[in-house]
């Protein structure tokens, strides 16, 4: 295989510009899938991205063109898959910017694009859409100059739907982006950039060889986890798995490794030639850290193993998942599992009990907090069980996003308010042209508490966003606990800032009272901060009608009846105990 003739690289933009639509015009132009089996979203192979229209996971496909190899890898365009985007940049030489020329530079677009500029990617700019009768290519073509530096000459408008000037686009990706600069004399380095479970040939792993090859039958190690097995199945992805002699440096193709241990491949990984230990390792990726933690509990306990090997088949080609085991007096024994968002949780659960066939409670989504206790110590918690006691905290940190929201001017009025009254304090506020781009400093709790849904609401769905870990700020924050019955909860204990805790208290009262079905006893709901009751109320006890029984008689008979029937009901409120039903607690949870 000649590498000059080779061509790596993704199609990278904001969520709902149409890249994915743009891949499979490729799939078509390239003649790489029969013109018969060709589908709407022919890379997204779940169900549920082809439901939701959404990609969720990287696709590798080999395309070939007048001679040339033309590798794309087709991205998420989402921020919880943000993580998807950072392997696939890593793998190529060049990126297609894709912009719609309706919607105009979104904040993903731009997360996308400096993410590509600090790989030192080529960056092709193309304008789709260009078909639609409200279509401003001049407009947008003028938003990409200013914004990135492109020259007008540099801006391919393009039609996805139609076909539109593809030919002139896939000229400009073997013109423009250069072929990769490995050397296949050298000793094998791959990096792995994706992995998944294959039924028969255990763990595949999805690789970029930078240097060296390999062909079928050759001894190979990981030399982060120092696995060795034998290649008996190589290919590439056409998209689907197509056997091959080997592969040479340049290419993007599959090696099947026969381990059945999933935890031996990790994406990030470099594979080489085993015995060769002396040769470096590639720079890998940057480990994803859990910014959203949500805890997952089995319906039945038997399932717990059953969620448990279902998580580590996830978490092999999706790095950003992490889970440890959790116990929960209410609920069982679940996972603690942290995502890189409420969209990846989302997905995760569902992918969860469609695929493995699970029946999940799922609680509230929350972040991970610093406490500095005064003995010099910190500590992570996620949850109310986890803070310490309030007489060894020294102070709490929450942590701290950097938000870009791109919003028409007409909505800028409310994206704003929506903004600051959520804790954000405004850093940038940047015209371009109908679109404002807003960056505040946000507290992430306020973001995962549907900060999201809000905007879209407010904007009419116009406003996009886009944030990113900046560090962690001292907050004041209490837990709240509940008493049902004089008796403390601590399931349905809170996490609330201070300032916040009246109002949240006494959100959660009358919730739990909607909630928590009738008892035979007035059951008094309080939630306190320490010793102080900052909300309350009651549900009022069920009362059979003792005196129906009478037909005649004085007031006496009646007053006697009622009185034995209250110190009945005084004293199974000093002894009863609550009936809190899982349905119940569900419905808190959610």
């Amino acid at each position: 295989m000649n590498r000059l003739t080779i061509r790596n690289f993704c199609v990278i933009s904001h969520i709902d510009h149409g890249k994915t639509t743009l891949t499979d015009r490729f799939l078509e132009l390239t003649r790489t899938a029969k013109t018969g089996r060709l589908t709407e979203r022919f890379l997204d192979s779940n169900p549920i991205e082809k439901e939701r229209g959404i990609t969720i996971k990287l696709a590798p496909v080999r395309l070939e063109y007048q001679g040339y190899i033309l590798n794309l890898i087709d991205t998420p365009g989402h921020v919880d898959f943000s993580y998807e985007v950072s392997r696939s940049l890593a793998a190529c030489e060049g990126a297609i910017l894709l912009v719609d020329v309706t919607a105009g530079i979104q904040a993903q677009t731009l997360a996308n694009a400096y993410k590509a500029i600090n790989e030192k990617l080529v960056l092709i700019p193309v304008i789709n859409k260009i078909d639609l009768n409200r279509a401003e290519v001049k407009a947008t073509s003028t938003s990409l100059q200013n914004m990135f530096g492109f020259r007008e000459t540099e801006i391919i408008p393009i039609s996805a739907k139609t076909g539109e000037n593809l030919i002139q686009l896939i000229k400009a990706v073997i013109e423009r982006i250069p072929p990769p600069a490995g050397k296949p004399d050298k000793p094998l380095q791959a990096l792995v950039f994706n992995s998944f479970y294959h039924q028969h040939w255990g763990v595949i792993a999805s690789v970029r060889l930078v240097n060296g090859s390999v062909a079928a039958g050759d001894r190979l190690q990981f030399l982060g986890s120092g696995a060795e097995f034998q290649a008996e199945n190589l290919g590439y992805f056409l998209p689907q798995m197509q056997p091959a002699p080997g592969l040479s440096a340049g290419e993007v193709g599959y090696i099947a490794t026969g381990l059945k241990n999933i935890s031996l491949c990790r994406v990030g990984d470099t594979l080489a030639s085993s015995g060769l230990s002396a040769i470096p390792p590639l720079a890998g990726y940057q480990e994803p850290k859990p910014m959203v933690f949500m805890d997952l509990y089995p319906i039945g306990n038997e399932d717990f193993l059953r969620l448990k090997t279902a998580l580590e088949k996830l978490s092999l080609n999706d790095s950003s998942l992490h889970f440890l085991p959790v116990s929960s007096a209410t609920l069982g024994s679940g996972f603690k599992i942290g995502f890189q968002g409420l969209l990846h949780a989302d997905v995760v659960q569902e992918r969860l009990e469609r695929e493995f066939d699970l029946e999940l409670i799922s609680t509230n989504p929350s972040v991970e907090y610093l406490v500095d206790l005064r003995t010099g110590k910190t500590i992570n918690i996620t949850s109310p069980a986890e803070l310490p006691d309030p007489t060894l905290i020294n102070q709490i940190k929450e942590p701290m996003i950097k938000l870009t929201i791109f919003t028409p001017k007409t909505y800028l009025g409310a994206v704003m308010q929506l903004a600051q009254s959520r804790r954000g304090s405004l850093i940038n506020q940047q015209y371009f042209g109908s679109q404002v781009q807003l960056v505040y400093r946000l507290p992430l709790r306020e973001l995962v508490s549907d900060f999201f849904g809000q905007l879209k609401s407010l904007s009419s769905g116009f406003a996009s966003l886009d944030w990113e870990f900046l560090d962690y700020q001292a907050v004041d924050l209490i837990k709240l606990e509940v008493k049902l019955n004089r008796e403390t909860i601590d399931p349905l204990s809170q996490l609330v800032i201070r300032s916040q805790a009246a109002a949240a208290a006494k959100r959660l009262a009358v919730k739990l009272k909607a909630a928590i079905p009738r008892q035979q006893f007035e059951l008094p709901i309080q939630v306190m901060l320490g010793g102080k009751v900052l909300a309350r109320e009651t549900i009022k006890a069920f009362r059979k009608d003792v005196t129906a029984k009478l037909y005649g008689g004085d007031q006496t008979r009646k007053d006697k009846l009622l009185k034995k029937q209250k110190k009945g009901k005084k004293r199974m409120k000093q002894v009863g105990r609550i009936n809190l039903p899982q349905e119940a607690f569900l419905a808190l949870m959610r």
